[in-house]
């Protein structure tokens, strides 16, 4: 880096790990800051060094709990008063994404409250990855960086599929909301797109319908959505392809969630392995190695990279 330039990056608890592998990919320290609570259970932040004059990035996914959107909030907050240069918020995981419209009377559009409080205390720029809906990006009145997890699936999966035949592969839409995605999957590996046409009874659960496409009988099937929360969609998936003959089911996605009976659903499942990133900390342990998970620093770090020297973001990354 031009060492004549000055940047830093901080961060808060919801992901400490993700950014000090930015920090080591970048060559660089993480910032000083405390980041704790008070008797009474408040969030108390505190910067450690001198941030005047710097353009500064803070790493903070908003996945639950609440308080990981305070702490965000809060020390972009700090750094403004302190007269941090220029802020950008690097939210690999945005949460309350899917909370994105009025689809009944009387409650609030959740994703649009949080980028506007989020833009409100003080952050000039929003690097994300994988929005649950692209349309958020409307929400904010500043520029948002939008990367993809496929710049690191996609190779992670090339590389299972390197001395295979693409036509014994699929990829699998696990609802209508994921086929964009899924299709950008199959086009990029060359394999066959399958659907899973559902109907959804109630919040957090899912009734497969359908499989549209072509037969997945002896197939090996990649199930690829944007994150896996309760595994309902994804599971319910799993058992419709199985059930079609399909040889080895891959559950994939960006934002690994796994809220609730997750867990217990995917390993009673005919899923054979879960693929998902690190945007969002979790212990796979329970799963019994049938997890792996995929670091995302080096794209975080390119990206921060690039919009540090002004450079092109957009280009470095698959859609």
């Amino acid at each position: 880096m031009n060492s004549k330039k000055k940047f830093k990056i901080f961060c808060g608890n919801a992901n400490k790990t993700l950014a000090r592998e930015i920090c080591d990919d970048l060559g660089i320290s993480l910032g000083k800051c405390l980041v704790d609570r008070f008797s009474d259970g408040e969030v108390r932040v505190e910067l450690l060094e001198n941030v005047r004059g710097h353009d500064i990035f803070v790493v903070q996914p908003t996945q639950p709990k609440a308080e990981n959107i305070i702490e965000l909030i809060l020390l972009l907050d700090a750094l403004k008063r302190a007269s941090a240069n220029y802020i950008t918020a690097v939210i690999p995981y945005f949460g309350y994404a899917r909370q994105d419209r009025k689809d009944k009377g009387r409650i609030p559009i959740s994703a649009k409250a949080i980028a506007k409080t989020i833009q409100t205390l003080g952050a000039d720029r929003v690097l994300t990855m994988d929005l649950h809906a692209s349309q958020i990006q409307g929400f904010f009145d500043i520029p948002v960086d939008h990367i993809y997890g496929s710049s690191i699936l996609v190779p992670y999966f090339r590389n299972l599929l390197r001395e295979e035949d693409p036509k014994n592969w699929a990829i699998c839409a696990p609802d209508a909301g994921s086929i964009k995605m899924a299709r950008a999957y199959a086009k990029h590996l060359d394999v066959s797109l399958v659907a899973i046409d559902k109907r959804r009874e109630k919040v957090n659960q899912s009734e497969v319908m359908h499989i549209l496409g072509d037969p997945v009988q002896g197939k090996k099937v990649i199930i690829m959505d944007d994150m896996i929360d309760t595994a309902g969609t994804i599971v319910n998936a799993a058992y419709a392809v199985h059930n079609k003959g399909a040889k080895t089911i891959y559950a994939a996605c960006t934002h690994g969630i796994l809220s609730g009976p997750a867990v217990s659903r995917i390993t009673k499942s005919p899923i054979s392995k879960i693929i998902t990133l690190n945007t969002v900390p979790h212990d796979f342990s329970s799963l019994n190695g049938r997890a792996t998970q995929l670091s995302s620093a080096r794209l975080f770090s390119e990206a921060i990279s690039g919009i540090y020297h002004e450079e092109s973001v957009s280009s470095l990354f698959l859609d």
